[in-house]
């Protein structure tokens, strides 16, 4: 029995079909949803999810962040920002990354709220670049 994945960033929906299985980049590791997954909200991380189908890797999606709610025959996902890693603009994640660089360099690292939304910030940028060659 399949799992129904949505993958939906603020600008539109950009998945809505039955896959086999999908791995995420939560914010604690790799996670892979599939059919009687144990219902969970996680909060993600920059990366890249990868969907499954006939035990196969298929379709990538590149992710700024977000989260993912997973159950037992449902996974969606709500991004900050999400694109398909085929589509991924060189040039638009290295300036992101500059401006990462740049918003980390002047975070205050005694807020614990901005230092850590600065590197997320940060990490999600240097993931893109790197996906993006």
């Amino acid at each position: 029995m399949p799992v129904t994945l949505e993958i939906v960033s603020p600008a539109k929906l950009l998945l809505s079909r039955e896959v086999d299985m999908v791995v995420v980049p939560s914010a604690e590791g790799d996670l892979a949803a599939q059919e009687n997954h144990a219902p969970m909200i996680v909060l993600l991380r920059g990366g890249v999810i990868t969907v499954y189908d006939g035990g196969k890797a298929g379709d990538q999606f590149f992710v700024a962040g977000g989260f993912a709610e997973i159950t037992g025959d449902r996974c969606t996902v709500l991004a900050d920002q999400a694109v398909p890693v085929a589509e991924l603009s060189r040039d638009a994640a290295r300036a992101r990354l500059d401006d990462a660089e740049k918003g980390w360099e002047n975070a205050d690292k005694q807020d614990i709220a901005v230092r850590d939304a600065a590197l997320d910030r940060l990490l999600s940028a240097r993931e893109e670049v790197r996906l993006a060659g």
